[in-house]
């Protein structure tokens, strides 16, 4: 049996920044982006930025602490660069700068992907947690794992977690 949370408040809006990491998409090409702005929007949260960065750790960061002194963002997703490849990144340098984690999150996540995909899913370093009275996700670049993320974990609790970050 599954739990259902308590369901948020109607009508609140987040506002949100999507980060793809890649070093080969652009933004036509980039299908996983699209689809985090598209769900998002259909939950009538909204799109403050939307940028595609490379696989390196520098760029991220600075990425990261750009969108932390922006006020007017609640949330950041990254997507992109969490598999154990040498080109990926996103996991070292976000972790490095979350002032605190949420386990849960990566957890659930490599559960909830593990029903689907099996063992492999053991590979996936997804993480969240706060950076800069922000809440910080970074998923897997594939659609299917973005998808997965944001329908069962994320859209269910983005606006209890926010609202929980700002007590």
């Amino acid at each position: 049996m599954t739990h259902i949370p308590h369901p948020d408040s109607p009508g609140i809006a987040i506002s949100c920044a999507v980060v793809t990491v890649s070093d080969t998409r652009s933004k036509e090409t980039d299908k996983s982006g699209q689809l985090i702005q598209e769900l998002l929007r259909n939950a009538n949260h909204t799109i403050e930025a939307y940028t595609i960065v490379k696989d390196e750790p520098v760029q991220i960061q600075k990425q990261m602490q750009m969108l932390g002194e922006n006020p007017n963002l609640d949330v950041v997703i990254f997507n992109g660069g969490t598999g154990i490849a040498p080109r990926d990144t996103t996991y070292d340098a976000i972790e490095n700068l979350l002032e605190k984690t949420l386990p849960g999150f990566g957890e659930l996540f490599r559960f909830l992907s593990y029903q689907e995909i099996g063992s492999r899913a053991i590979a996936s370093r997804a993480v969240a947690g706060i950076y800069q009275q922000k809440l910080i996700f970074s998923l897997p670049g594939s659609s299917n794992a973005v998808r997965l993320a944001m329908e069962k974990l994320i859209l269910p609790e983005l606006v209890h977690l926010v609202g929980q970050m700002r007590k």
